[in-house]
């Protein structure tokens, strides 16, 4: 039995905020009482507020602003001998370095957060830095080195009956079942997701498992219809709280499946749309993946067949660099898909 979602990384006297709290609201709190405890010289309520504050903006694809705030939620955290204070803090520094692309940093970052979240006795702290480690290897491909990690978190979450952290743990395996073409698992497990996301109100888990379910009923029944109907409702969840990041993966999505069922101009707004966001909140994943989406969208459009080969030897290179497994196996089978797998660009 899962109790309502509730938001760990909102904490002191900003823990009365909703897990749906709108990112702009959650910001303006946290800048609020973080001036107050600066103020005050309360080191520890500084680390808690700085910690909101990094988040909103992490959130928001302010990539810059939230760099700062999680280095000086740190450095108070420290400053008050607070443990894992200081582990939470580590932990949105690690989260913003996987949002950055920079994954070895990421895993550092969060393999330091759960040494502290235990050292410091914060069960949660420590449960969301592993689940940061599984999704840095989910998203780079590693399927086999962190399934079981997922599975042990999932079996945690559950039996602490901790909905929000169930959720996201569902949402991880449903995608490693989908990345590995097993679409019947994959959709179950989206669609236990989505249930106990709605029951527990947790709006953002909620409008990521929608997400994953419209993908599903795109690449399996070639349901066009419903796909755009689950992404326009997780689009509403994600303009209410001002989610940047999960919006421009929505509409990247939507651009997926809109290319699928060969409505290529139309994919190639979305495309482009997605691609800008990502741009703007530097989401150099987010950016592949929509470059990806462009590049086959402009190939089916008659764009140039040099081009086609030259854009996809470079978004290639970049995925190679970055160490994403998984999208440079998706740019391989676009090679092959428009002929130019075997073509060099100098």
């Amino acid at each position: 039995m899962y109790g309502k979602a509730f938001a760990p990384e909102y904490q002191g006297a900003l823990n009365t905020l909703s897990v749906n709290s709108s990112l702009t609201d959650v910001l303006a709190a946290g800048t609020r009482e973080l001036r107050a405890a600066e103020h005050a010289g309360r080191q520890g309520e500084v680390a808690r507020s700085g910690l909101a504050v990094a988040e909103a903006h992490r959130r928001l694809g302010q990539v810059g602003d939230a760099d700062r705030a999680w280095k000086a939620s740190y450095r108070a955290a420290r400053a008050a001998g607070d443990t894992a204070a200081m582990a939470w803090a580590l932990w949105s520094g690690g989260t913003l370095a996987r949002q950055r692309g920079a994954f070895p940093l990421a895993r550092r970052l969060l393999g330091l957060a759960a040494e502290l979240g235990e050292r410091g006795g914060d069960v949660v702290v420590r449960g969301y830095s592993l689940a940061g480690l599984a999704e840095t290897g989910r998203i780079q491909g590693d399927y086999e080195a962190v399934r079981r990690l997922h599975e042990q978190l999932l079996a945690e979450a559950r039996r602490r009956g901790e909905a929000r952290h169930t959720v996201w743990a569902l949402e991880g395996i449903a995608q490693i079942h989908r990345n590995t073409g097993e679409y019947d698992t994959a959709y179950a497990l989206f669609e236990e997701a989505a249930e106990i996301a709605a029951r527990a109100d947790d709006r953002r888990g909620h409008a990521w498992a929608l997400r994953g379910l419209a993908d599903i009923v795109s690449v399996r029944d070639g349901n066009v219809e419903r796909a755009l109907a689950l992404l326009s409702e997780a689009e509403r969840a994600c303009r209410a709280m001002k989610l940047s990041s999960a919006l421009a993966y929505n509409h990247k999505m939507r651009g997926n499946v809109l290319y699928r069922a060969g409505r290529w101009a139309e994919a190639r707004d979305l495309y482009e749309q997605a691609l800008a966001e990502f741009r703007a909140m530097s989401e150099p994943r987010g950016q592949a993946l929509a470059r990806l989406g462009l590049a086959k969208s402009l190939a089916r459009l008659g764009r140039d067949r040099a081009e086609t080969a030259a854009e996809l030897a470079e978004l290639a290179g970049e995925l190679e660099r970055i160490g994403l497994r998984h999208a440079r196996e998706m740019v391989a089978r676009a090679q092959q898909e428009f002929g130019v797998a075997a073509e060099v660009v100098r």
